[in-house]
């Protein structure tokens, strides 16, 4: 039984999309049950479904209920584990709620062989060659990955996370300064993972990089700037990618922008609305990608060559997107930094500077 997990994974529809977010990270369950106060159940959540909700515009602090399954599968009470196992496995899920004989949920049970793909048999290529000329001065001395934020270089952070979600092989792409990192990061051993260097000769692009890899990898690799700190579990990047059958998957990040006016609607020459500093949303690259082996191919060899480049020229049946609702950050300019450093302890821990 887990009598305690259900105390956390169940939240009420009233309660905000945020509440979910927290009841399945808090959980490891990967779901979070919609239930009314008697515990009966109305929906279920997933990392998927606010993913969803928010590319349709809605934001964490929308209520559960708008981006619930309201026809959640569940079994009733006393059904074998064998018969869970079987109907999660045909189902392809992971978890399923178990209810009694009024609907109340009693019970959860999870597959535990439910196949995942192992962070450890996938490559990240981390893109470090970037001269960061908007960072200047700072940049005239040091690679703009190695641009200490709390008290270490940026792309050190980036390196501890993908560690951290059990990602071990790095290949880092280095142009600019490529010296430093290499003196810094070594063959990675004193922090935990592989790393080796693809060395451009001149600017690649984002995409035109991945050209230069000695051999083309047997599974999907992820791709991150050398710029970008987020808190994001690469781990459920990777899930997803699996499970939309993408050729390449993109991260994105919801950008909102505050119109310093008011914004007229007209109708005709009659005014219709008036909406005093109106909040644009956005969807931006995040600068993080998963690649598939057979969608490297499209990338043309020794040649600057985008990402957004790349995206372009795939089906769109083939692009898939990972909106994220976790901090994330690009330093591309000194109020980004700035914003960094002020932030760092916050998101990641003490700084090494306070520690």
């Amino acid at each position: 039984m887990h009598t305690e997990l259900l105390a956390v994974i169940c939240i009420l529809p009233d309660q905000k999309i945020r509440d979910a977010i927290n009841a399945i990270d808090s959980s490891g369950g990967q779901i979070a049950l919609v239930v009314d106060t008697d515990r009966k159940l109305l929906g279920s959540i997933t990392d998927g479904d606010i993913r969803r909700g928010l590319l349709k515009g809605m934001t964490i602090d929308h209520e559960a209920r708008q981006i619930m399954n309201s026809k959640p599968r569940s079994l009733p009470f006393r059904t074998s584990q064998q018969a869970a196992t079987l109907l999660m496995r045909e189902a392809d899920i992971g978890q399923i709620p178990i209810i009694d004989d009024e609907g109340r949920v009693v019970d959860i049970v999870f597959e535990s062989d439910f196949e995942r793909p192992q962070a450890a048999d996938h490559q990240v290529v981390i893109m470090a060659g970037g001269m960061g000329e908007r960072l200047r001065p700072i940049t005239e001395r040091i690679p703009k990955p190695m641009i200490e934020v709390g008290g270490r270089p940026v792309l050190e952070t980036i390196i501890q996370r993908f560690q951290a979600s059990g990602f071990v092989r790095i290949a880092l792409c280095v142009n600019y300064r490529a010296e430093m990192i290499v003196e810094h990061f070594g063959d990675g051993s004193a922090f935990g993972v592989e790393i080796t260097y693809v060395h451009e000769e001149k600017r690649m692009g984002t995409a035109g990089a991945l050209s230069l890899l000695p051999a083309r990898p047997a599974k999907p690799l992820i791709v991150t700037n050398g710029d970008v700190l987020t808190n994001m579990d690469y781990g459920k990047l990777l899930e997803f990618h699996y499970l939309q059958g993408a050729a390449a998957t993109m991260a994105l990040n919801i950008f909102k922008y505050q119109l310093p006016y008011g914004a007229i609607e007209l109708a005709g020459h009659r005014i219709r609305k008036i909406t005093e500093k109106p909040i644009q949303q956005f969807f931006v690259n995040a600068g993080i990608y998963v690649i598939s082996p057979e969608a490297l191919d499209r990338i043309p060899a020794g040649m600057f060559y985008d990402m957004t480049t790349f995206f372009e020229s795939l089906p769109e049946a083939d692009r898939a997107a990972f909106p994220l609702h976790e901090y994330w950050l690009d330093i591309g300019q000194k109020p980004d930094l700035d914003k960094a450093t002020a932030e760092f302890a916050a998101v990641f821990g003490e700084s090494q500077e306070e520690s």
